[in-house]
């Protein structure tokens, strides 16, 4: 076996290894920040130093809260799919809710798909890598493991370019099938508030902050536990 079937053979193994233990290995908790030593030496360099960029997250940055404004000590919840292209519609509730309800916590998440479609979609790339290097090493690969090579195998030999580009295109089309859930789950206080799956639909704006207010105003109670009245 040469170096470049052992590359199309043990790719899309480690790919496919790789992605399954991520899916089930907590990530480590980031290291305490260093301490700085000989602060007088560099203080003239501290102060001129740029101040770090934001990270790109899912969680949109809140508002302070305001004390004894009415969503103080109330937390909505947006989960939905990202692989889906919600994150546009999820960030305009959030900037809606937060102006029709100040003090208001929202918090963004994404709604994961079932564990079987999230293992299916991590297998996907490898089968991909696979048959593309059926496609170009098969004539040794098969008899290496005691086969003749079927008659399929000349048939997408013959048009090999167009076999790996209808594998590439119809694979992806299925991860983001199997990824995507088509959620836009939105709950108050671990209460569903609306739900895209029973619904069939995404809530609208007025709908949404008129449901939450009704859901607040029920409760009587602001943030920092005093009545309505």
């Amino acid at each position: 076996m040469d170096r470049t079937q052992i590359v199309l053979l043990g790719l899309p193994l480690f790919l496919f290894c790789f992605d399954v233990l991520n899916l089930f290995t907590l990530r480590p908790p980031p290291p305490p920040p260093h301490k700085a030593h000989h602060h007088h030496h560099h203080h003239d360099h501290l102060q001129n130093k740029p101040p770090p960029l934001p990270k790109d997250t899912l969680d949109f940055p809140s508002q302070k809260p305001i004390a004894g404004a009415v969503g103080v000590g109330n937390t909505v919840k947006i989960s939905f799919c990202t692989s889906c292209s919600y994150k546009g519609t999820a960030v305009t509730m959030t900037k809606m809710l937060e102006a029709a309800y100040p003090g208001l916590e929202v918090v963004l998440s994404n709604y994961p798909p079932a564990l079987p479609k999230r293992l299916l979609s991590k297998l996907v790339p490898a089968v991909q890598f696979g048959i593309f290097g059926i496609v170009m090493g098969g004539e040794q690969l098969f008899p290496m493991v005691g086969m003749v090579p079927p008659p399929w195998f000349y048939s997408l030999r013959a048009n090999r370019f167009g076999t790996m580009a209808s594998t590439w295109l119809l694979g992806n089309a299925l991860q983001s099938f199997l990824q995507g859930t088509g959620a836009f789950e939105v709950s108050l206080n671990d209460e569903l508030i609306f739900s895209k799956l029973q619904e069939g639909r995404f809530p609208g704006e007025i709908e949404l902050r008129d449901a939450i207010g009704r859901k607040l105003v029920n409760s009587g109670i602001t943030g920092d536990g005093a009545l309505w009245t």
